[in-house]
């Protein structure tokens, strides 16, 4: 590396200690650093961050309402145009029956998705909320995007600030980062044209912050975005933050988690199978880990950093918690969009819990604010249930799977 060696020591040096480092020296990182330092810079951060050594995960379903979306994104193998011989909509009933085998299995969180359906405007997200809320008021609703948003304020003619005070006040606890895939203009563009750009994605963001709701961050590797609009998305959710920090909506800034703010971010990789890109995925494990340490190095201002087991594996699952990150994520009792697109990495709890001790690492549950429900300081706290699992697909079954009950099959021990 010659010359650069000195200034990406230094880069790492100064961001391992907490400093601020630019896009420019993020991008150096990420082309440039050598792994093992780059991956010992993350981790410390990550240490001095949580230096209880807990690693965390989730217990949720993500529950769609419906596969019908006018979007059609070209990575997408999940949805399916209006009027198309192979879409359904779940009425509230089914989705109310899923949230309460969820709760069974312990789930202390929902993921409510689907298409951009014609119909549907921000009254069904109430009607849909409320029900849950009510019935299930355990049940934390972290659910939609920007893009769900969009699409509901546009149906009932409502502006973004109206559509997301009458959805959290039916129940909405959290959005999620679903939608964000590439937020720099020409990839998005590229894989979903029909989808509003990423500054508006980062407006509904902002918009939500300042109403009080927090989210997280997600970001889609591997359809042909070169390395500098990698960063250019990470610079983009960085400057959305930092405007929720100065404006006191920082998550950090309000433990009970009732202020906005981007909680955490989950970078993930593309999955080729079924949709109209019919790529390889593009992002190699290590291109992959590589962006994991730099994000938990740029982000110096968003909590939490989660590593993507479902698109990735779990050995990259594991190897992630050494350079950086500190969640694994859900285990998810249902999940269809990623594995619709062939995702097919399935995991029980009581594997999930070896993978994080196999790291040396300890385990706990979180709740969606990442408050500590249980946490797992010996083995003997380990649970035992090998019912919690994932992830069963519904959409393998005709009309998404109404009234079949989970799991279906079990999840392979060593998937």
């Amino acid at each position: 590396m010659g010359v650069t060696a000195p200034v990406i020591s230094e880069i790492l040096q100064r961001a391992a200690d907490g400093g601020r480092i630019t896009p420019d020296e993020a991008l150096l990182l990420y082309t440039e650093a050598p792994f093992h330092a780059l991956g010992e810079a993350a981790d410390t951060v990550r240490r001095r961050r949580y230096p209880d050594n807990i690693v965390t995960y989730i217990i949720d379903r993500n529950i769609n309402y419906t596969n019908v979306c006018v979007t059609a994104c070209k990575f997408c193998a999940f949805y399916r145009a209006p009027k198309h011989a192979e879409g359904w909509t779940h009425g509230t009933e089914e989705i109310l029956r899923r949230c309460a085998e969820a709760v069974d299995l312990g789930a202390t969180q929902v993921m409510l998705q689907g298409g951009h359906h014609p119909d549907y405007g921000v009254e069904y997200y109430e009607e849909l909320f409320s029900a849950v809320r009510d019935n299930y008021p355990g049940l934390v609703i972290h659910s939609i995007g920007p893009s769900e948003v969009l699409h509901m304020a546009k149906v009932s003619g409502t502006s973004i600030e109206e559509a997301i005070t009458r959805i959290k006040a039916a129940g909405l606890a959290s959005i999620a980062g679903a939608g964000a895939e590439m937020l720099p203009d020409r990839p998005r563009k590229a894989i979903a044209p029909l989808k509003e750009s990423g500054a508006r994605w980062l407006e509904v963001m902002t918009v939500a912050h300042r109403l009080g709701i927090s989210s997280t961050a997600t970001m889609m590797m591997g359809t042909g975005e070169t390395n500098a609009e990698r960063i250019e998305h990470l610079r983009l959710i960085r400057d959305v933050q930092d405007k929720a920090v100065a404006n006191g909506y920082s998550v950090e800034a309000d433990l009970a988690g009732t202020v906005g703010g981007f909680r955490s971010f989950i970078p993930w990789t593309y999955q080729p199978e079924n949709n109209h890109l019919k790529g390889r995925t593009q992002a190699t494990s290590l291109e992959y880990l590589r962006l994991v340490a730099v994000a938990r190095l740029f982000f110096d201002n968003i909590p939490h950093l989660q590593s993507s087991w479902l698109t990735t594996g779990k050995d990259v699952g594991q190897v992630s918690l050494h350079l950086g990150v500190d969640d694994l994520g859900s285990i998810m009792l249902e999940e269809n969009v990623i594995s619709s697109a062939g995702a097919r990495h399935r995991s029980r709890l009581t594997e999930l819990i070896e993978i994080i001790r196999g790291a040396d690492r300890i385990p706990a549950q979180r709740d969606t604010q990442y408050r500590h429900l249980k946490v797992h300081w010996t083995e003997a706290d380990d649970p035992t249930d090998d019912r919690v699992q994932s992830h069963f697909s519904s959409i393998a079954i005709p009309g998404g799977g109404t009234g079949r009950s989970l799991p279906l099959t079990p999840a392979p021990v060593n998937s």
